[in-house]
């Protein structure tokens, strides 16, 4: 009877203890999140991700709570002999966080983004029939399932500075990270609380399939033309068309800027 006692009482301790410990987590998050940039830090963020400017002030306020978290939690590392600065970290979190600034999902795994100076080489396989051969690839950036995300410091600065040309690295890699959170990169993220799949999916083919013949028959589309690579690269590019072409996107495809604002809470067609 003592030892039952004994034991029920140690997993007591060992129940209070991961609560507290949950509890301050959950605090401590929730003043990070509470937390506003600097003046000197709201400004690099305005001059580098100028499509900060346009958002509403309660989103702006929310979004530099969000990067505060990201810099809490994500180590930016400079490759190839690049120092990580201060604006180059603020540039890549504002980028990042766009996604997610109106959403309860979070980056849970990923806890570093490694920065080359320009493009970088990255070997891959690839497979003609039963022979596997080995290919170096001169790639902006790519994302890994848990992290790392991988960018091209002179792609992710571009990116962030043209608010309107749809390019994006930043925004297209960390679309790959959203995607992975259901534990595949497919193009069907965590839904929003009340979204329905079959909305979602007809939306998202009805609008891939229309891009890869426009892109084969040699026509202009809105989303850039990588989308039509698959499905998990649609998505991303549409992320990144969602926020830097989203009156163009809205007229085009009504009803996957409709399940996009849906799944972001987010409407950037109407921002200033």
């Amino acid at each position: 009877m003592a030892f039952f006692l004994y034991f029920f009482g140690a997993v007591l301790l060992v129940l209070a203890a991961l609560w507290l410990r949950g509890s301050m987590r959950r605090r401590r998050r929730e003043r990070i999140l509470a937390t506003q940039l600097t003046a000197d830090q709201r400004e690099i963020v305005a001059q580098l991700v100028p499509i900060t400017r346009r958002m509403p002030a309660h989103l702006r306020a929310r979004l530099e709570g969000k990067i505060n978290l990201f810099l809490d939690q994500i180590t930016v590392r400079g490759q190839n002999g690049l120092e990580a600065t201060e604006a180059m970290r603020l540039s890549i979190a504002a980028q990042a966080c766009l996604p997610v600034v109106n959403s309860p999902v979070w980056y849970d795994t990923l806890r570093n983004v490694l920065v080359y100076p320009s493009v970088f080489r990255a070997r891959r396989p690839t497979h003609d029939g039963y022979v596997v051969h080995e290919r170096d690839y001169h790639m902006a950036g790519e994302s890994w399932a848990r992290g790392p995300v991988v960018l091209s410091w002179d792609d992710a600065l571009e990116g962030g500075l043209d608010a309107d040309d749809g390019y994006n690295v930043v925004i297209h890699e960390f679309a790959h990270q959203l995607d992975g959170l259901t534990g595949h990169t497919n193009g069907i993220p965590v839904l929003r609380k009340g979204q329905r799949y079959e909305g979602w999916e007809k939306a998202m083919l009805d609008a891939y399939h229309d891009h890869v013949r426009r892109v084969e028959g040699g026509h202009s589309t809105v989303i850039d033309p990588y989308g039509a690579t698959n499905h998990e690269e649609f998505f991303a590019e549409a992320i990144v068309t969602f926020f830097e072409k989203p009156r163009e996107l809205a007229h085009e495809e009504p009803a996957l800027y409709a399940q996009l604002a849906e799944l972001l809470a987010l409407d950037p067609a109407q921002w200033n």
